[in-house]
């Protein structure tokens, strides 16, 4: 049977978490908060850290703060393999410049979409995830065609699994038959759950890792039905995923970042405000997040 948990080997198989990035009232970073965040998560049943990628705000941070989440996610997890940081960038030399920045730090992989600044085609994609492949890290694939437009299909994984650029795709297509189709084109590279609300389907389809987002502020139980997904218990990890589903859709909607914090205020963790051009919730959408969160607690998932 396939491991699907952490190991030092593969560091980027496991429940390994899109870190929500705290803080201060006044936007700036706080530090200290995130260090604790990615302890606590540690702690409480998740193997690793994934921090600049989109529920990071990375957009919006400068280099140098960029560059201090890495290293500060790397001292707090007490080990460096269990850090994936995003190193997405309009440009293949900026993406491989934080690819090596990773790698100095002594992160275990990095998350890398394809270029997103247009509609790359084919080659471009290959040539780019070949550059950031130099630096020696392994790299993660980010299929997010929604978002970027640039669709990583189960073909096209194939072919960077070839070319040696990739170990592993996180599927955020929300396409689950996908992953039956990379698993007869490309059996070597590793499925992850890239969307919180498909974690049964891909679990159940040969997922290895989850790259998530509602552990954030539910780590335990959300590892609990990680577990229990890929082991294939599905008397325990059905009424689980069900009871969690009306919150974990959350992650798949463009307010996602706003709504992650969002829940992580209420359950007495720092999510705190966003950046703009985020603005927080308002109205029924704030209802609708505080309701789902609110029901989370209340079926005692914290």
């Amino acid at each position: 049977m396939t491991a699907t948990t952490w190991n030092p080997t593969r560091p980027w198989r496991g429940i390994m978490v899109a870190t929500a990035l705290p803080l201060r009232d006044d936007l700036s970073v706080d530090y200290d908060a995130y260090a604790e965040h990615v302890r606590w998560l540690i702690d409480n049943g998740c193997d690793g850290v994934v921090p600049n990628g989109s529920l990071g705000e990375y957009q919006t941070l400068t280099d140098e703060e960029r560059a201090r989440v890495v290293s500060t996610a790397v001292d707090a997890a007490g080990d460096g393999a269990r850090v994936m940081p995003g190193v997405a960038a309009y440009g293949s030399a900026e993406a491989a410049r934080w690819a090596e920045q990773a790698g100095e730090a002594g992160c275990g992989s990095v998350l890398l979409l394809p270029p997103n600044a247009y509609r790359a085609d084919e080659a471009a994609v290959r040539a780019h995830y070949t550059e950031v492949a130099k630096a020696g890290v392994p790299v993660v694939a980010y299929n997010n065609p929604i978002d970027t437009k640039v669709d990583l299909t189960p073909a096209l994984l194939a072919r960077l699994h070839q070319d040696g650029s990739i170990v592993a795709v996180k599927e955020f297509s929300g396409d689950v038959r996908r992953a039956y189709e990379i698993g007869e084109l490309a059996p070597d590279l590793d499925l992850l759950i890239g969307a919180d609300d498909v974690l049964l389907e891909l679990a159940t389809a040969g997922a290895v890792g989850w790259i998530a987002g509602y552990p954030n502020a539910f780590p335990a139980s959300c590892a609990a039905l990680y577990h229990a997904a890929v082991a294939g218990e599905l008397e325990l990890a059905l009424p689980l995923y069900k009871s969690l589903h009306s919150l974990l859709r959350w992650d798949s909607k463009t307010e996602f970042v706003q709504s992650i914090k969002l829940s992580m205020d209420i359950v007495g963790r720092r999510g705190g405000p966003t950046r703009p051009p985020r603005f927080p919730l308002t109205g029924e959408t704030e209802a609708a997040v505080r309701a789902a969160t609110e029901k989370a607690v209340a079926n005692g998932h914290l």
